[in-house]
């Protein structure tokens, strides 16, 4: 079951009303510069009022990168803001000291201050970038952009367009609500907001092209259940990893932080709903141009498969998530806690030689859902009854009360954070991390 819809009426309205499109960055081996600094973004409907945000090179969401599969990125990050922060690439394979976590694998990047992210994009797939500084109030005032890699020999699609879904708190009049990191949002659910929309790279398509949609869930705690209308489509990837086989479309569920990636052919406007017990809420929409096409393409075919880790000999291990509003006493000393310790210690949560698998064994002893990152890997959700390898993902999903087990080769050596993606659990307790040398 999703958590109960929060969002008011007006807000889901509204909110396919002034899709806005992403700005776009061709990347190569020079350096590209990003820079963290306040902006200003239309969120609520034109003519209403604008809210500041914070955002990279003068918008929210910030520039979508795009590189090919085995290209290096070179970023010259600049931080233009009053605060510290840092730059995460979400879900990319890369090098431990380029993972952008303040305390693990960086100092935070002052005020006036910049560092240099360089890393090639081993895996094809949809990624994204984020703050990992303060995130529970940075990324939900707006610090974050898509990061695309593409395949070397992409898919057969007329259009490659990004989906990004958000909520945000706001006033009537558009400014972001107060109240980042109180407690009572930290003890429940998380900051959720009270307007919803889909950002869209692109807004208008043509009946009969086949397109593909990248969708991504940057919300800092709501879970998104999506419905597609006016295309026959199928779910290619998950997390940037793709299926083995494309699998029916029905209605999605992404966590914050997770991806999911279509294919599909136009068959007329396209609509991204909230669905509800009640009605469908509208995010977004791709309106239709003036310029049919009469499809001719077959069935959609699977993607590259990519880096797919084997498994070996496994070590089991236990991830109990607790604390948290109505949930029982633990041992740690903060809101939230992993096995009855909050936050960062010294120790790692567990050590791995280079290539170990570890089974993990997720408990959810909470009343509330979580979302659980595991950076620098992607792991096999194993299925409850079979025990038989499932999708790879980064961050897995699990409702209250829900038990899963997980497979991961730790393939990358570093000292790699495993959190909840609902930022307000991370930054009250639910984060530790392990070591791979």
């Amino acid at each position: 079951m999703t958590p109960p819809l929060r969002i008011n009426r007006r807000g889901f309205l509204a909110a396919g009303l002034a899709a806005a499109a992403l700005p776009r960055v061709a990347t190569g081996a020079t350096s590209l510069p990003l820079r963290a600094e306040p902006v200003v973004a239309q969120i609520l409907d034109p003519g209403d009022g604008a809210t500041p945000m914070l955002g990279f090179n003068g918008s929210t969401p910030g520039p979508e990168l795009r590189v090919a599969e085995g290209q290096r990125l070179s970023v010259a990050f600049e931080n233009r803001l009053a605060d510290p922060t840092a730059v995460h690439w979400h879900g990319i394979r890369i090098d431990n000291a380029m993972d952008g976590v303040p305390g693990l694998t960086q100092d935070a990047v002052p005020p006036g201050g910049g560092f240099g992210y360089d890393f090639v994009a081993p895996d094809a797939g949809t990624y994204w970038y984020h703050s990992h500084h303060q995130s529970w109030e940075q990324v939900a005032r707006g610090l974050y952009g898509p990061l695309i890699v593409t395949e070397t020999t992409p898919p057969d699609v007329d259009r490659d367009i990004t989906v990004i879904l958000d909520d945000w708190r706001l006033e009537q009049n558009g400014e972001m609500a107060a109240g980042f990191g109180n407690m009572h949002d930290f003890a429940h659910g998380g900051r959720m907001g009270n307007f919803a929309k889909a950002i869209l790279s692109q807004t208008t398509v043509n009946t009969g092209e086949r397109i593909r949609l990248r969708l991504i869930n940057t919300a800092t705690a709501r879970i998104f259940p999506v419905a597609l209308e006016g295309i026959d489509a199928r779910i290619v990837a998950l997390d940037g990893r793709p299926l083995a086989q494309p699998r029916a479309l029905g209605q999605m569920l992404l966590a914050p932080a997770q991806r999911i990636d279509v294919i599909g052919d136009v068959t007329d406007v396209v609509r991204f709903l909230f669905p509800t017990p009640e009605q469908a809420y509208e995010m977004g929409k791709l309106t239709l141009g003036a310029a049919p096409v009469t499809a001719k393409r077959g069935p959609i075919q699977t993607l590259p498969a990519g880096h797919r880790p084997t498994p070996g000999e496994e070590r089991a291990l236990t991830l109990r998530m607790e604390g948290g509003a109505m949930g029982g006493r633990h041992a740690g000393d903060d809101i939230w806690a992993f096995n009855g310790t909050s936050g960062l210690r010294d120790a790692p949560f567990a050590q791995f030689a280079l290539g170990d698998t570890a089974r993990f064994t997720l408990i959810n002893d909470t009343a509330f859902p979580h979302g659980i990152h595991l950076h620098g890997h992607h792991f096999y959700e194993l299925d409850a009854t079979t025990g038989s390898q499932g999708d790879l993902r980064d961050t897995t999903l699990l409702m209250a009360g829900e038990t899963r087990d997980i497979l991961c080769v730790f393939d990358n050596p570093g000292k790699w954070l495993l959190h909840c993606h609902m930022l307000g659990h991370q930054a009250s307790g639910m984060k530790t991390w392990v070591e791979v040398a």
